[in-house]
């Protein structure tokens, strides 16, 4: 497959950037990257892929990007952290213009495989009550009561990547994403997820002395995530495979609480900080976690990077932006 045209949809982004740049590692030749945004804000880009700014809410534009295309990852939305999805709802559920014409065009344009990025945010909000979640299956998307807004978008197009794959012959895959993070991506602007955030709040609480770090509802809150790599690896083995015919959780299910993920990256960063805790803000469930026992039985894989290494690579990464930005040296700081 490596010389037949591949486009990543959503390419800008973070984990669009990232798949880009994995593909590339693994010899693919023939690249089709896409996004709305002008290139220059792209996280990542190569000079030996076609890189494409278009906005894929138009029909005309999902035609362009997928033409001739052998594969098709599905990955452009417009999303944030809950900071973002809990207050723009509307423009979360207007994603679904964007995956819509995705499919069309793929289905127009006899493209082989479609792969679909949602969400855990699928999943019935009753089933993520208590902080000690029980990791969720596949089958507790219903009866459906999504996350509102961003979840509705993920569980519709879901449903409608299936009746592609019934009605029209599109071979079509769909993974629910748990919390993906990692380096080079988004890590200040309101946009960015809990990893990300909690990095930045640290490091600059340590660059400025202001030794205080706000964190949003009272920290009890639980969720797994899953670093980048591992996300990689399960996007490209879910869509290569014959088995995996209905959505699939692909995350790690390793369950911390927020408070334990400001514990990790206090430790990475060397300092403690006295904690303030805005209850007002938004934070989404009180418990989320990934049950892996499809992805075990479907791909004999699941993710397994462990947290604590994923945050020392994605906290070294934004310290070093966060110097390049602000011009500020990184100070030895002591508990």
């Amino acid at each position: 497959m490596s010389n037949e045209l591949v486009v990543v949809a959503g390419a800008g982004g973070f984990i669009g950037g990232h798949l880009i740049a994995d593909l590339r590692r693994d010899g693919y030749t023939n690249l089709r990257a896409v996004d709305i945004k002008p290139l220059d804000d792209w996280y990542q880009t190569f000079d030996d892929v076609e890189n494409l700014q278009l906005d894929l809410s138009r029909l005309e534009n999902g035609q362009r990007a997928s033409e001739g295309a052998a594969e098709v990852y599905q990955l452009a939305a417009d999303m944030g952290g809950m900071g973002f999805i809990e207050t723009n709802r509307a423009l979360c559920m207007l994603s679904v213009l964007t995956s819509t014409h995705m499919l069309v065009a793929a289905r127009d344009q006899g493209v082989g495989r479609f792969f679909y990025s949602s969400s855990a945010c699928v999943y019935n909000e009753e089933k993520q009550r208590d902080e000690e979640v029980i990791p969720l299956r596949e089958e507790d998307a219903y009866p459906a009561m999504p996350e509102d807004g961003y979840g509705w978008e993920k569980l519709f197009t879901e449903r409608m990547a299936r009746h592609f794959r019934e009605d029209f012959g599109l071979t079509t895959r769909v993974a629910r994403y748990h919390n993906v993070y990692g380096p080079l991506g988004t890590w200040e602007g309101g946009r960015e997820k809990a990893p990300a955030a909690i990095c930045r709040k640290v490091i600059e609480a340590k660059l400025t002395g202001n030794r205080e770090i706000e964190i949003w509802g009272d920290g009890k809150q639980t969720r797994s995530f899953m670093y980048i790599d591992d996300c990689l690896q399960g996007t490209r083995a879910i869509l290569a495979s014959d088995h995996v015919l209905e959505p699939v959780n692909l995350g790690s299910s390793e369950l911390v609480t927020i408070n334990q993920l400001v514990d990790i990256v206090e430790e990475i960063a060397g300092i403690t900080l006295e904690r303030r805790y805005k209850l007002d803000a938004p934070k989404g469930v009180n418990g989320r976690n990934s049950d892996n026992t499809k992805i075990v039985e479907y791909l004999g894989w699941e993710p397994s990077i462990r947290l604590r290494d994923g945050m020392e690579r994605t906290y070294r990464w934004i310290e070093q932006e966060y110097v390049t930005k602000y011009g500020a040296p990184v100070v030895a700081s002591s508990t």
